[in-house]
């Protein structure tokens, strides 16, 4: 079903005040996932804003200033644990955040996206859908909170569901399953709940319990990134070892191999996993491999099977953008860009494509990105790098846009 050393990583989306703190809370505390000091802790702060029960969004909402305002400005990570263990993000749901939302769904396998039962499809759920589906995350899960709020309506449901459903087909997702639920009386959240008996389907919790996912990174064609070059021996007789993790597949002892970008074909001699010798190495196990031949590799050089299929290095590179920093892109200007252990110079080129973060207008060809924008982007790179579509690979499709003066990240990008 899935590896019990992989922990399922979880976010939740979709609009301001859709409970998506509360559900977290109530996920953690019926789980028995919150320590008693820290309860304590939220019971207090719940009595000093004058409220008869704890309020368990604040066991997500840990910044001062969103305690203060009841809203979630930050993207907040739990760990817990049950059959399955888990890394949950809870990212916020004001338009202005959007950039947080995405920066949470990036590494997520599931997002689990909330919608008041009360209201339609808020344009913010439909967002964060849109960028569920844009980042490739595996599973999209729909959870209709507020249902105490609708008399437990199974037409209600039904209408939101069907909503979701179509806006879901428009963006290529299928297959959404939906549970309706009350994140504040925890029906439906880890017990089944006794006011919706005509639902027969399984609770938020024994849903990503046993939710299917990608293949474990060990699958597909393997890609090691040279992270660190390790130099043994005398000076008359120099051997290297090139050390990284594996972020994709399997590399065996006298596999054949080729060095990305220069092209150079050689083979595995020896595997090094923590000291010691082995045949195989599986991603993401952290190695030092060495080669059947003395050649140039160097930090950010990518290491593949020779027999698989390869990337192809360029230095002209189309991605899409999604801009982070307030700090706005333009056609010209000298960015980094970061590609697994690689970083270049390089130049933004057209940007043939814009949707608007705030509105989500969508745009021809425009000369510059805003903050939560998302665009198509050309990137002309001082050196050739090798990436993978992010479609094939979220790990080796994606990249990170730096401003060269601060180090700052400015936007991530997902290679076409």
């Amino acid at each position: 079903m899935h590896s019990p050393s992989h922990p399922l990583r979880l976010a939740t989306a979709g609009s301001v005040d859709d409970g998506k703190s509360t559900l977290i809370g109530r996920l953690l505390h019926d789980t028995g996932s919150v320590p008693a000091d820290e309860l304590a802790a939220i019971e207090r702060a719940s009595l000093r804003r004058g409220l008869p029960e704890p309020d368990l969004a604040l066991l997500t909402d840990g910044l001062r200033a969103e305690r203060e305002q009841g809203i979630t400005i930050d993207v907040a990570y739990r760990y817990f644990t049950t059959r399955r263990r888990f890394v949950l993000a809870d990212t916020p749901g004001h338009v202005q955040y959007t950039r947080n939302m995405v920066t949470g769904a990036s590494t997520a396998e599931v997002v689990v996206i909330l919608v008041d039962a009360r209201k339609a499809l808020a344009e913010q759920a439909r967002r964060h859908a849109a960028i569920s589906a844009l980042l490739r995350v595996p599973r999209i899960l729909l959870a209709v909170n507020k249902m105490d709020l609708v008399d437990w309506s199974e037409s209600r449901f039904a209408s939101v569901v069907a909503e979701f459903t179509a806006h879901a087909a428009s963006l290529g997702v299928s297959g959404t399953a939906a549970i309706p639920l009350s994140a504040l009386t925890g029906d439906n959240v880890v017990t089944p709940s006794a006011r919706m008996d005509w639902y027969q389907g399984p609770t938020l919790l024994s849903c990503l319990e046993t939710v299917q996912t990608d293949p474990e990174p060990g699958h597909g064609p393997a890609r090691l990134p040279v992270q660190y070059v390790i130099r043994t021996g005398t000076a008359a007789d120099r051997r290297h070892a090139y050390a990284g993790q594996l972020l994709s597949g399997t590399l065996r002892v006298g596999e054949p191999v080729t060095v990305l970008p220069a092209g150079h074909r050689t083979s595995i001699s020896a595997i090094d996993l923590l000291g010691t010798p082995v045949d195989t190495a599986t991603a993401p196990q952290s190695v030092a491999i060495s080669l059947a031949d003395e050649l140039h590799v160097s930090r950010g050089d990518l290491i593949a099977p020779t027999a698989a299929a390869l990337p192809t290095p360029t230095r002209n590179i189309r991605a899409t953008v999604c801009q982070l920093h307030d700090r706005p892109l333009r056609t010209g200007d000298r960015i980094l860009v970061k590609h697994t252990t690689r970083t270049v110079r390089a130049t933004i080129g057209p940007i043939s494509a814009r949707t608007d973060g705030l509105s989500g207008a969508v745009h021809g060809e425009s000369g510059r990105l805003a903050v939560n924008d998302i665009g198509t982007v050309l990137l002309r790179t001082a050196e050739a790098l090798a990436p993978d579509p992010y479609a094939e690979s979220r790990r080796t499709g994606a990249l990170l846009l730096i401003d060269p003066t601060d180090g700052a990240t400015l936007a991530a990008g997902l290679v076409e």
